[in-house]
C-alpha cells in the first residue's frame, strides 16, 4: 500500500521530526498533471466526499467563476484537520492550512505554480516557490520547484530544493534537494548526515482505486454521480453522447443561475463559509468540526 505520509505527521514527539515530516508530506501532494482536453468542468456545489482508514475528506467547488476549491479532510485518530481554499488560474492561490490538534500546532502553506507550456511541446509543471510555517514550534521551511528551461538546455526536470530553519534567527537546520517525482534527500546542516525524506515510489504504490461502500450515502453533487454518463460514453469512446451529456449538465447549471437571478438569490455552499479579502484572495472555513466517514473508500490493500 501506499505509505501514510499525512499520519506521520502526527507520530514523531520531536517539533523538528514533525516539522520534517509535514514538508515530507507537503512534497507527496503534487501528481504529475495531465496536459490535454479535460471534458470535466466542476460545476458549482460539485462535491467530492472520499475516505481511506479513518481519514475523511470533503471538497465542495465553492465559486466557478473563478474556480474556486474547498477541502476540509479530518482524522479524528490521530487529531489531525486539513483545511485548503485554493483558486486555480495556473497560479494556485489560497490559503492552505494543516493542523495537529493534539500537539497544539498548525502549519500554514501555499502552492506552486502550474506551468503551461505551449512550445516547443505542449506540457505542464510545477514551478515556484512554497513557504510552510508553524508559529507554535518557530520553524519555517523555504522550497522551490524547478523545471527545465524553454528548450530543456538547463534545470532539472521536476526537482525540488529548498530548507528549513529557525524562524527567530534565520539559522538554517536542514537543507534538501532532489525529484519530487522521485527520492529528496536532506542534510543536517550540524552533522553533515544525509537522509532521505521523501520517496515518490513508496508514496504512490499500491495506491488503489476509490470504490463505492454506499450507494445510498452517495450525494446527487458527487462528482461520479454529476459525471457518470459522461464517464460511461468516454469509456465507450461514444465521443456524440459524451459531447451531448456534457452539454446537459452545463446548461442545467445555465438554468438553475437564470433561476436564482430571477429572485434576487445568491448561491451558498453547503459545507464552508467565504471571505474574499480586496486582493480578491479566497479563504473558506468548514461549517462542521469533522468530516465523517463516507459513501465512497479508498481500500488500504
Amino acid at each position: 500500500m501506499g505509505t501514510d505520509m499525512l499520519s506521520r505527521c502526527n507520530q514523531a514527539d520531536s517539533p523538528v521530526d514533525r516539522f520534517i515530516s509535514v514538508v515530507a508530506w507537503n512534497i507527496s501532494t503534487l501528481r504529475p498533471p495531465i496536459f490535454g482536453f479535460v471534458p470535466y468542468n466542476p460545476i458549482l456545489g460539485e462535491t467530492h466526499h472520499v475516505s481511506r482508514a479513518n481519514l475523511n475528506v470533503l471538497l465542495e467547488q465553492i465559486s466557478h467563476h473563478p474556480p474556486v476549491s474547498a477541502l476540509h479532510a479530518t482524522d479524528e485518530k490521530q487529531k489531525i484537520q486539513l483545511i485548503w481554499c485554493q483558486q486555480c488560474v495556473p497560479k494556485f492561490n489560497g490559503k492552505r492550512q494543516l493542523k495537529l490538534l493534539s500537539r497544539g500546532e498548525t502549519y500554514e502553506m501555499n502552492s506552486p505554480n502550474l506551468l503551461i507550456r505551449i512550445l516547443p511541446t505542449p506540457g505542464v509543471d510545477w514551478d515556484g516557490d512554497v513557504r510552510i510555517r508553524c508559529p507554535e514550534n518557530g520553524l519555517e521551511a523555504e522550497l522551490h520547484y524547478g523545471h527545465k528551461s524553454f528548450l530543456g538546455l538547463r534545470g532539472s526536470h521536476r526537482s525540488v530544493k529548498g530548507k528549513i530553519l529557525e524562524t527567530s534567527t534565520k539559522r538554517t537546520l536542514f537543507e534538501f534537494n532532489g525529484n519530487w517525482d522521485r527520492t529528496i534527500t536532506m542534510k543536517d546542516d550540524t552533522s553533515g548526515k544525509l537522509t532521505v525524506i521523501y520517496n515518490a515510489e513508496e508514496v504512490y504504490s499500491g495506491l488503489k482505486t476509490p470504490i463505492v461502500n454506499d450507494l445510498q450515502g452517495v450525494r446527487s453533487t458527487e462528482s461520479a454521480a454529476v459525471w457518470s454518463e459522461l464517464s460511461e460514453a468516454l469509456m465507450r469512446h461514444d465521443w456524440e453522447k459524451a459531447n451531448e451529456t456534457k452539454n446537459a449538465v452545463e446548461e442545467k447549471q445555465r438554468e438553475l443561475l437564470r433561476e436564482r437571478e430571477s429572485k434576487g438569490e445568491t448561491w451558498v455552499p453547503q459545507h464552508f463559509t467565504l471571505t474574499r479579502n480586496k486582493d480578491g484572495v479566497w479563504d473558506c472555513l468548514p461549517i462542521h468540526q469533522w468530516v465523517p466517514p463516507a459513501p465512497i473508500i479508498v481500500p488500504l490493500s
